[in-house]
């Protein structure tokens, strides 16, 4: 079938070039163009973070999982995949996760009363428990592993004593195979050793007694010398405090030397001040009485 449009017959014009984009877009097997925009995921439910919850404490039992936390969310997402929910990825999850833990601690530090009110609050409640629970029993069972190690070696110490004693008891069996001369010695030796371990022991003591003599007798010239210290420091205090008494009187005996002498300029001035005025009335007194008898 031909199409024309504008030309000749068998031509196949722009209208056909036309109609090619419109026919791709509408056909369902056309491929979405990598510059769309990206499929939205749908918020999560109640029912689906419930049993995202719920899968959550499932595996926090298990705590060789919970340690590697990529290998954690792979395997929830694929649980809530295979419960028929919609495919959320690891790091959906995760994130999912962060949130709920946020809003669980802001509310039980913030509000612990009405805390429970929180959505999930007794489902992520229950998780932390199993949490502390698992760490609880962790730790227990390292401090029983660390007793079981202590009671080992104290077992194998046991077994190198009874070795030590048995050869001991071989030596002491060949020994006794020995000469009688060789007996004697060895009683005269644990004679000495005997004799001297209580000299050892007054020696060692004499050595203590002499070492807290000479720590008293330290004590007792520090302190001395502390003392002179402090007696110096007084006296040099004392001597300061005289010497300033002793400036302060000078400079009062100064100040009323001063303040004596402005006084008594201050009276002579008024003495000159009064003879003055009494000369000034006297001579106008004079003019007066002149004035008066020529009149």
């Amino acid at each position: 079938m031909m199409f024309r449009s504008g030309g000749g017959e068998g031509d196949v014009g722009p209208g056909w070039i036309n109609m090619m984009p419109t026919a791709a877009m509408l056909s369902p097997t056309a491929e979405i163009s990598p510059r769309g925009p990206p499929p939205q995921h749908p918020q999560w439910g109640l029912q689906e973070t419930k049993e995202f919850i719920g899968t959550r404490a499932e595996l926090e039992k298990d705590f060789t999982v919970t340690k590697r936390k990529e290998t954690l969310w792979e395997i929830v997402s694929a649980k809530m995949r295979e419960k028929g929910y919609y495919r959320r990825t690891p790091e959906q999850c995760k994130c999912k996760w962060k949130n709920l833990v946020s809003l669980y601690k802001g509310k039980e530090t913030s509000d612990p009363e009405n805390g429970r009110q929180c959505p999930f609050f007794e489902e992520l409640h229950e998780v932390f428990t199993e949490r502390a629970k698992n760490m609880q029993r962790l730790l227990l069972e390292s401090e029983a592993g660390s007793t079981q190690s202590r009671k080992k070696v104290k077992r194998i110490n046991g077994d190198r004593s009874s070795d030590e004693l048995s050869e001991d008891e071989d030596e002491d069996e060949s020994e006794e195979e020995k000469p009688a001369r060789n007996n004697s010695r060895k009683r005269k030796g644990e004679k000495n050793v005997a004799a001297k371990s209580p000299r050892a022991s007054s020696s060692s003591f004499g050595g203590v007694q002499e070492m807290l003599k000479e720590f008293f007798q330290q004590q007792q010239k520090m302190e001395m010398q502390w003392r002179e210290l402090m007696d110096k420091r007084a006296h040099e205090r004392q001597m300061l405090e005289q010497e300033w008494r002793r400036s302060m009187d000078k400079l009062e005996r100064e100040r009323l030397v001063i303040e004596q002498a402005w006084r008594e300029r201050e009276e002579q001035r008024r003495i000159r001040e009064a003879s003055r005025a009494e000369r000034r009335d006297a001579l106008l007194t004079a003019l007066l009485n002149k004035l008066i008898s020529e009149n």
